[in-house]
């Protein structure tokens, strides 16, 4: 059985609803879209849009429910006569391939609470994608008053505010807050982000004399940003931790070695512990899966016990770094498809399998075009792997020839694209 799964409804501008799904979330779409229309009484067809993290939490068409997890918000749209729903071909044509598993919601299943307008309103969470435009927080009452009378200044005559230490303490501690929403450590790219979205919104705190008007701040809140660190470190933050002197390698205990950090897609990089939770009790859990993938019809203790282990799993990839083959002889659970699937999900908050052939599907005619182009030996390779394509027009068929015609461009063997490595 699934745990149980909660989506935030959007029904209106100052309407929305909690749905508690305590088997898990429904198998398709269009099971999702009939408890929706169920549960909150609606009458007139609708599609729905989730909100992705991928793209700075905007609002998507709904193809699949992979897309899908615990705590994500999805949005009602009512189909008029003259809207459909503006899904493209390949989307369509991917929400009927992609394998989903199917999941029964029993009339009983689900608990609907009504929120109000305030209660609605998604509390900030670590662990979000870094956004384009970096928001700048709301500082305390008395920081936003003389930024206010600072910026009215600057308009009318040019004055620059001198900011005493308590304004830019202030500022400096509302930006740190506002980082560690979405990352604990932040890339030198991302602080001038950071320095232009400050003197945007307050531009009276333009320094002068400095070529990006933000060089002064940028420097202050790295050594803030820094002294912050020290402070999660002593309450036990795991992503911090792992950088601190004791994890050094013998002989190379400098600061600055081997920083270990998250790359842009890692949203869960190095997650804490749940509560109540040890590196015993999850390595008794670990010890258990040894036994649960081998037995029959175990899926879904497998799926449970590899969720819920997650955290530790993390916690040994990222400090440890195994070999592969060790790593497998202590999670052989994680080598199999859909755990493979899940895994990637859980780190990037993405689905790994229906995000690729969804992207491979966009791009589809236009290496298609690409391919009819190539000359020479590799043209007729590449025409001899498009012949399947026009004699059979299953969606899979065209997507396996377009990654071995890929493969044949950019001169590879197609028969090495997936290769079984040799500990099994």
């Amino acid at each position: 059985m699934d745990p149980p799964t909660i989506l935030k409804v959007i029904l209106g501008d100052n309407s929305s609803q909690r749905l508690t799904f305590q088997n898990g979330l429904p198998g398709s779409v269009n099971e999702l879209v009939g408890e929706v229309q169920r549960q909150c009484g609606l009458d007139s067809d609708f599609r729905l849009q989730f909100m992705d993290a991928l793209f700075w939490n905007e609002f998507m068409n709904l193809t699949s429910v992979d897309e899908m997890q615990n705590r994500s918000t999805i949005r009602v749209i009512p189909l008029t006569g003259a809207s459909t729903p503006q899904s493209s071909t390949s989307a369509v044509s991917l929400c009927s391939h992609v394998t989903e598993e199917s999941t029964s919601v029993s009339d009983g299943c689900v608990d609907t609470d009504i929120l109000s307008s305030t209660e609605s309103s998604e509390s900030p969470s670590s662990g979000s994608f870094w956004p384009s435009i970096f928001h700048v927080p709301q500082f305390s009452y008395d920081a936003e008053l003389e930024l206010k009378q600072g910026n009215v200044a600057y308009r009318e005559n040019g004055t620059l505010l001198i900011p005493d230490p308590k304004l830019k303490s202030n500022i400096l501690e509302g930006l740190v807050q506002e980082i560690v929403r979405y990352k604990v450590y932040v890339t030198d790219k991302q602080f001038n982000t950071i320095g232009e979205a400050l003197i945007s919104k307050h531009p009276c705190l333009t320094e002068k004399g400095s070529l990006t008007g933000y060089a002064g701040w940028k420097a202050s809140l790295k050594n803030k940003l820094a002294i912050y660190h020290t402070h999660l470190r002593k309450l036990g933050c795991r992503e911090v931790m792992i950088n601190s002197l004791k994890h050094k390698p013998e002989g190379k205990t400098s600061p600055a070695f081997g920083i270990k950090r998250p790359r842009w897609s890692e949203v869960n990089y190095c997650p804490p512990y749940p509560t109540g939770e040890s590196d015993a009790s999850f390595e008794r859990v670990r010890v258990e899966l040894l036994s649960d993938v081998k037995k029959r019809n175990n899926r879904e203790v497998v799926k449970m016990k590899m969720e819920k282990t997650f955290a530790y799993r993390r916690y040994e990839v990222v400090c440890d770094t195994p070999m592969i083959k060790d790593f497998q002889a202590r999670w052989p659970a994680l080598f199999e498809t859909s755990e493979i699937n899940a895994e990637f999900k859980r780190i990037t908050t993405v689905p790994l399998q229906s995000r690729f052939f969804s992207q491979l599907d966009v791009l589809s005619d236009k290496l298609l075009k690409l391919f009819e182009k190539r000359g020479g030996q590799i043209g007729k390779q590449l025409q001899s792997i498009l012949a399947h394509m026009t004699q059979n027009e299953d969606t899979d068929v065209r997507r396996e020839c377009v990654i071995k015609g890929l493969c044949v461009y950019l001169n590879e063997d197609p028969e090495n694209l997936v290769r079984v490595h040799g500990w099994r």
